[in-house]
């Protein structure tokens, strides 16, 4: 029992962990803050041209959302970070992982949006329009809140699971510190050579070796 203690509750370890632990959770708010908006915007964006009365607009969106959906989301943000680079983009790690989120997180919430859209019946519009109301003050004051109070539940699900996603961000942070502990010790290597290199060069010149001088 005093061994399982120590192992898993030593409050000497927990205390040297806490502001590493710190560290990590305000990075996880800090991500939050930034890709759950971007999120809920994106995802209303996408929803309204998913209902859009062009028939192309409304296929290739749906295209769009199926596709961001498809693709894992550890797979986008390597393919954002590390892959668009080849194409001549460099994102800082923090702009990577927002616009990765984005694209994944949008589609998400597209579909719970049009779900929601979905559920309000074509009397409403007709309704709000009938008192005068424009398009844009419809959508904004009338049916758009019943749609998010429809699907409320749904949207909060899917928030909490993009708080547990913002983990994978570390991926970006794990492969730039491997980056530059690579060329770190390359530099290293590179330093050492050089001066060995010097080293032996000046105990050439006190040994009275030949030196390449100019006839």
């Amino acid at each position: 029992m005093d061994a399982l203690i120590h192992q898993f509750f030593n409050l000497d370890i927990m205390g040297r962990a806490l502001p590493l632990v710190l560290t990590g959770l305000r990075m996880t708010l800090l991500l939050c803050l930034i890709v759950i908006p971007l999120g809920l915007a994106g995802g209303l964006l996408f929803a309204l041209a998913s209902l859009s009365g062009s028939r192309t607009v409304r296929w290739g969106m749906i295209v769009v959302i199926d596709f961001f959906r498809a693709v894992p989301p550890l797979v986008l943000l390597i393919f954002v970070y590390s892959g668009l680079p080849f194409a001549g983009i460099r994102l800082s790690p923090i702009v990577a992982v927002a616009v990765a989120f984005f694209l994944n997180t949008s589609s998400y919430y597209g579909e719970i949006y049009r779900a929601g859209l979905d559920s309000i019946g074509r009397g409403q519009w007709d309704a709000a329009r009938s008192t005068g109301l424009s398009a844009l003050s419809t959508l904004a004051h009338v049916v758009l809140p019943q749609a998010i109070r429809n699907v409320l539940p749904d949207l909060v699900s899917n928030t909490v699971e993009v708080v547990k996603l913002t983990s994978i961000a570390s991926v970006v942070g794990a492969a730039r510190n491997a980056l530059f502990r690579r060329h770190g010790a390359l530099g290293h290597l590179q330093r050492l050579a050089n001066r060995a290199c010097g080293s032996n060069l000046s105990r050439h010149a006190m040994a009275g070796g030949p030196t390449d001088q100019p006839a």
